[in-house]
């Protein structure tokens, strides 16, 4: 019943900087706009940090899509086995070069979600 005034005042102090942190956090949470947009700035800068990965993805994209694309007539006639075996060194390179991309993307979003984790860390109210 005797608790000191100062102590009392101390912890509606701690009480209303605590409830600040969390409706900044949960406005965060609701602004879904700007969290978008985060997410995009993030990505942007995991591509700009890592273009070689980026880059190998496109080129495994690009062969991938030529691949797909069916031969002409005039093609089979032309190049014949040729065209086969190099369609068959284009897929396996291609190949290659697509699961090359893909590690190098996964470890672009583990180290983003991992900076994420940090930051909402670092923004989340401490709890003493």
């Amino acid at each position: 019943m005797g608790e000191d005034p100062n102590a009392i005042r101390a912890d509606i102090e701690r009480t209303r900087a605590d409830m600040g942190d969390t409706v900044d956090a949960l406005g965060y949470k609701a602004d879904v706009k700007s969290r978008a947009k985060d997410r995009i700035s993030d990505t942007a800068s995991v591509a700009q940090e890592n273009p070689l990965g980026l880059a190998i993805g496109g080129v495994a994209v690009g062969f991938l899509a030529g691949i797909l694309v069916p031969s002409s007539r005039v093609e089979d006639e032309k190049l014949g086995p040729m065209a086969d075996q190099v369609k068959d060194q284009a897929k396996e390179t291609g190949q290659e070069a697509l699961e090359r991309g893909k590690h190098v993307a996964e470890q672009a979003v583990e180290t983003a979600k991992e900076e994420g984790q940090k930051q909402a860390q670092e923004m989340a109210p401490s709890s003493s």
